[in-house]
């Protein structure tokens, strides 16, 4: 019998039988549920591709000034895009070498560089205290664009992080103090407890002190990847570096 009318068969005889008793399936009786080669995941995940259809992306076209091509690039995000066209992936390492990653928020950019807030005794404050380099990409799919940045890290002054720790609203202040980020914890009644205790510590302030541990970064650029997806795969990738015999900086087109 074809499995899907075995199926159907079945279904009819739950609507007519007693819900006490039931349907009784014996093993053999079971339709083969496995997946066939071309219905596993596996193929199906290999399967999942598109094409990317934008203008491409020409030397002629872009600011000489990777700062100022990246805010154009950021303006366009931020206007398509609705969720958070400031969120980042922050690739660091440690001493020996060792990579991680996460997604953070971009909270402040100028020809400074970049700016970030985090714990300095989280994973990725380790990280940098080690290793004060990294990487961030951006990647904004409705555009088929990502860029990425790379960097040397230095921690902000205290009177900037003050400022903007205190521009937070206050139950995201509170719960800078109610997590102990990237510290193995119990449960999570252990962070609910954590932050109903800062709340009750700083009831009367509307704006908390900085928590001793956080704090944020400054990653200073040292090179930008411009990537513009195209059609077949042939990407466009330009890379700006610093010019070593003038001021400004280099375009290089890298292969896709």
């Amino acid at each position: 019998m074809h499995p899907l009318r075995w199926v159907r068969r079945q279904l009819e005889r739950r609507r007519t039988k007693p819900a006490a008793d039931g349907p009784r399936y014996s093993h053999d009786a079971m339709p083969d549920t496995h997946p066939t080669p071309s219905q596993s995941p596996t193929n199906d995940i290999a399967a999942m591709r598109r094409s990317y259809d934008a203008a491409p992306l020409l030397e002629a076209d872009v600011n000489p000034d990777p700062f100022t091509q990246f805010m154009a690039w950021f303006a366009e995000a931020k206007a398509k895009d609705s969720g958070e066209a400031n969120a980042m992936t922050l690739a660091t390492a440690d001493a020996d070498g060792n990579p991680s990653a996460r997604i953070v928020l971009m909270k402040g950019f100028s020809e400074a560089g970049l700016v970030f807030y985090t714990h300095r005794t989280s994973h990725k404050g380790s990280d940098l205290t080690a290793n004060p380099r990294a990487q961030v990409l951006f990647y904004w799919p409705i555009l088929f664009r990502q860029v990425r940045i790379a960097g040397t890290v230095t921690e902000l002054p205290p009177e900037q992080v003050e400022a903007y720790a205190q521009s937070r609203p206050r139950d995201s202040q509170l719960g800078a103090w109610a997590s102990d980020q990237s510290k193995v914890i119990p449960d999570r009644d252990a962070l609910t407890a954590g932050f109903a205790d800062a709340d009750e510590r700083f009831q009367d302030h509307d704006k908390l002190p900085v928590p001793p541990s956080w704090t944020g970064y400054l990653l200073t650029p040292v090179s930008f990847e411009f990537w513009q997806g195209q059609p077949n795969r042939m990407h466009d990738r330009l890379r700006y570096r610093p010019n070593p015999d003038d001021v400004g900086w280099l375009i290089d087109r890298l292969a896709p």
